[in-house]
Order: structure tokens, then sequence, then C-alpha cells
């Protein structure tokens, strides 16, 4: 190579050995510390350098990336925007502390992103309540051995909300806890005129929430929300289980919920189905010891339940077991 035949400054980045690195690279895994963490490491959230919060690791994290939890700790509220998983496997009780009507968790993502919260503990401190984790948008949200807890205030108090417009979102819900919130613990409330949200509810305890599991048709124009729950437990709810859409008869999103080997116990009602639009069906389920109504509403059993104890037994229409 003819030294003499490039610019002075090439040349001399060549002789020294020097290679240019892209400034502010994202990585793939960012790490965040309660103890040694500063959100000033950022762009790189090393693991000898994590970030403090998670949204300073989630905004210098590439899509489809990964932000582990060093240590126990409250992390802040994030809103993602991309394909992240936030990760916590086992390090102690790290997670969000909500107040103020704030939300811990917002998920904004794009329709083909798929969102996972592993290991988290999202609470509610007062101070104006706030919401657990809110979902406005994305194709995936994966809640695993979570809790969300303590949620309240004025027309906030939700542990998870799913509410897309126009979308289509899938939930999964896996060995978690969501306990003690003031309104739903689960809440889905659609609008727009084809919203779809599929919801699949899995060793899942919900305890002591105005209602459990609530899906409201009645603020969309159309479409479908089908929810899945198997092997969990609703318990000193309003409702353990619930749907609702239609109670006029209008074109409002058409709502199925399964319960399946679950049970709902000492809530005012085990599993409530109104609305023209709206239906459940129980199969190998306990539904005992509710002060109201076992099951109300469009309720379907394949017989193989468990019903007694409660103040009112609505007879459920029969399915043929196969």
């Amino acid at each position: 190579m003819n030294m003499q035949a490039l610019p002075t400054s090439i040349a001399l980045a060549l002789t020294l050995g020097i290679v240019a690195a892209p400034a502010h690279a994202q990585l793939a895994r960012s790490f965040v510390s309660a103890g040694i963490g500063n959100d000033a490491n950022a762009p790189n959230c090393t693991r000898t350098a994590p970030c403090r919060t998670f949204q300073a690791a989630h905004d210098n994290t590439i899509d489809k990336g990964e932000i582990t939890v060093l240590d126990p700790g409250s992390y802040g509220a994030v809103t993602i925007t991309k394909n992240i998983s936030i990760i916590n496997d086992g390090v102690g009780e790290a997670g969000v502390l909500v107040s103020g009507g704030g939300t811990g968790v917002t998920v904004s993502a794009p329709n083909t992103a798929a969102v996972t919260l592993r290991g988290l503990s999202i609470k509610g401190i007062g101070f104006g309540g706030g919401n657990g984790i809110v979902v406005n948008s994305a194709a995936q949200l994966n809640v695993e051995n979570s809790t969300v807890r303590n949620l309240d205030g004025s027309g906030v108090g939700n542990g998870i909300v799913v509410m897309p417009n126009n979308t289509t979102v899938d939930l999964a819900v896996t060995n978690t806890v969501i306990s003690d919130n003031a309104l739903s613990g689960i809440l889905i409330n659609p609008t727009g005129t084809s919203p779809q949200v599929t919801a699949i509810l899995d060793h899942v305890g919900l305890y002591n929430n105005s209602l459990g599991l609530f899906a409201n048709g009645d603020n969309g124009g159309g479409g479908f929300v089908g929810v899945v729950v198997n092997d969990s437990v609703g318990s000193k709810n309003g409702t353990a289980f619930g749907a609702e859409s239609s109670p006029t008869g209008t074109n409002t999103t058409g709502i199925v919920v399964f319960v399946n080997r679950s049970v709902a116990t000492f809530n005012t009602t085990g599993i409530l189905a109104r609305g023209t639009r709206a239906s459940a069906v129980a199969n190998g389920s306990a539904i005992v010891n509710n002060t109201s109504d076992g099951w109300s509403g469009n309720v379907f059993s394949y017989g193989n339940n468990a019903l007694f104890g409660n103040g009112g037994n609505q007879p459920a229409q029969p399915l043929n077991l196969q």
C-alpha cells in the first residue's frame, strides 16, 4: 500500500492500527442493578457497568434483545416499544413500584413484537394508585413467574390491562399471582371494530381483586376475545372469571371464556357470562362456596364440575362430553 497516496489522517489511523467502532452501539443483552447500576453507563449497560433503570436499559438494547436483572430492587416504570424480554431468574424481588396514577409497565410495541416479563414484582404503593401492566399493542405478551398486586386509585387499580384498538394481541400468563387490586386482576377491554385477543392463564392465582378475570366486549364494535383459564384459582374476588358483552343486543366484541380444571371459591360469583355476545364454558372445575352464584348467565357445562355451597346455582346449559 502506498501510504503517501492516502490522506494524512487516514494514513495515520492505519499506521496506528486504529479501527473506528460505531458510536452508541446497542447491546443484545443489557444488565440492570439496584446496587451498582447507573444510567450514565448507557448506551452500554454491561454486566460490570450495568444501568439502574429498566427504561435506560430498554432504550439501549436492540430489538429482540434481553434485559437481565442482577440483584433485588425497584427499577422504575418502563414503556416498551420493541420486541424485548425483561428477565429476573431468581436474584430476589425485583420490579416496579407504582404510584401517582401511573403504570408499572406499558407495552406499546409493533404488532409483530413479542414481549416477555419474567420473575418481576409489580406493586402499587398508594399515593394516587395506578395500573400494573397495560398492553396497548404487541403481537404477544408473556408474563411468567411474577406477582402483580396492591394496585388502587381513582379510575385505576388493575393488575394487567389488555386494550388493543383494532389490533391482535395474544396474552400468556403463567405461574403468576395477581392479588389485592382495587379493580380487575386481569382486564381485557378491546376497542374498535375488529380487535382480536387470545389469552391463556395457566397456574394463575387471582385473589382478593374487585374482579378476578374480566373480559369486557362492550367497548368494541366487533372482533373476538377468547380466554382459556387452566389449572388456576380465583378466590375472594367479586367475580372470579367473568365476561360481559352486549347486554343490550348491540354489535360488540364477542367473548368466550373456557374454565378448565380450575377453582372458583369464596367469591361473590364464580363464573359470569353476561350479555348476548358473552359466554363461558366450565370443564372439570370446582365452583364452590361463592356467596351469590356459582355461575350466572350464558354458562355451559360438560356436567363434570363440582358445584356446591353457593348462594345460588343457576342451571348451566349442558355440553356433551366427547
